[in-house]
């Protein structure tokens, strides 16, 4: 993974999150109800699991957390899964959209991930909202910001193959992997590499 883009401190990771969380705040309040319930580019979920999901390390305390990753067996795929499905259909949209918009600047960090890690969650899930309706992305260079801060280990988390392909942003100084060269908006760029959309599609692009 290369990009000629220096990565920017901690301090400005910090307030990239708070504006994109002040961002999706701003999107979901003019949802209407048909909106929330539309499927997300997360298998499985709609807008408000996602919504659920994003908000979840804000509304859950470290005991309650502790006690349900025991029960799901300490997959916390599992474990997520069961809180997004509960909460996004137990929680109005009223409580969902406060969720987000009382902890624009809440501290949470994935554990070991660290201030880059938390923009990444939000980013990400911001698209898989954003994109299912039609709404605007993350800007670019936020996006990019993700990528290059992006270690190895969590890309290789959703198992994507890039063998033999180069992916290279047209809107951000930014590139990934080795081979064909393949020129994407950076958007899209995150939307592959994370699984949301096929690497076939991005070999087509060439």
């Amino acid at each position: 993974m290369t990009s000629n883009a220096p990565l920017i401190t901690e301090p400005e990771l910090l307030q990239e999150t708070y504006a994109e969380r002040e961002r999706l705040a701003a999107l979901l309040a003019d949802l209407t109800a048909h909106q929330w319930d539309t499927p997300s580019l997360c298998a499985g979920w709609r807008v408000r699991e996602v919504v659920a999901h994003i908000t979840m390390p804000f509304r859950t305390s470290a005991p309650r957390f502790v006690a349900g990753f025991v029960a799901a067996r300490f997959s916390f795929d599992r474990f997520s899964d069961r809180v997004a499905r509960r909460d996004g259909a137990g929680m109005t949209t009223d409580e969902l959209l406060t969720a987000l918009r009382d902890n624009v600047r809440h501290p949470w960090q994935p554990p070991g991930g660290g201030p880059a890690a938390a923009l990444s969650h939000d980013v990400i899930h911001g698209l898989d909202i954003t994109e299912a309706l039609g709404l605007p992305a993350a800007p670019s260079q936020r996006i990019a910001t993700v990528l290059a801060h992006s270690r190895p280990r969590a890309l290789a988390y959703f198992g994507v193959d890039l063998t033999g392909i180069e992916l290279r942003a047209t809107d951000a100084d930014f590139r990934l992997g080795t081979g064909e060269v393949v020129e994407l908006p950076v958007k899209e760029i995150l939307l592959t590499v994370t699984g949301r959309r096929p690497v076939g599609s991005a070999a087509g692009a060439r």
